[in-house]
């Protein structure tokens, strides 16, 4: 039951990125010029977005299983540090440059777009030169001197 569930809330969650525009790049770009011909209609998305997911939390908070009976696993963090905002940074420039960002750019891959594909691939090679990059800077470092 766990992956069916999995399964219909991807497709509503591609299904919503259709219909509101968010998987058209053409309509984020248009949504970010300011200066040019600002489509303000995703706002409203975003918006809409941001009400049904702080009524999500506002049930989950009240409750300690998830719906399926599982354990009910919350965010913890609530500090803003310097990863958070390089990775915001990133994260928005990204949306910027390309008009895609993770979940639109994979709803448009799969809807035939080549562009989202490219974005998509670049995506992938940036989240694992991430990784190794991370695990490079935090490991244990042995001094000069013990290896000599």
């Amino acid at each position: 039951m766990q992956r069916i569930t999995e399964f219909v809330a991807g497709l509503l969650f591609g299904l919503g990125l259709l219909l509101s525009g968010m998987s058209d790049p053409g309509k984020v770009l248009g949504f970010l010029d300011l200066l040019g011909t600002w489509d303000p209609s995703l706002a409203l998305v975003m918006a809409g977005a941001i009400l049904v997911g702080m009524l999500a939390f506002t049930v989950a908070k009240k409750r300690t299983m998830n719906f399926l009976g599982g354990a009910l696993h919350l965010p913890t963090a609530n500090q803003i540090d310097r990863r958070l905002v390089i990775g915001a940074l990133l994260f928005g420039a990204g949306w910027g440059l390309a008009g895609f960002c993770p979940g639109p750019s994979l709803v448009s891959m799969f809807s035939g777009q080549p562009k989202a594909a490219v974005f998509v691939l670049a995506m992938v090679i940036g989240m694992l030169l991430y990784e190794a990059a991370d695990r490079w800077i935090h490991q244990p470092r042995t001094s000069q001197a013990a290896t000599h």
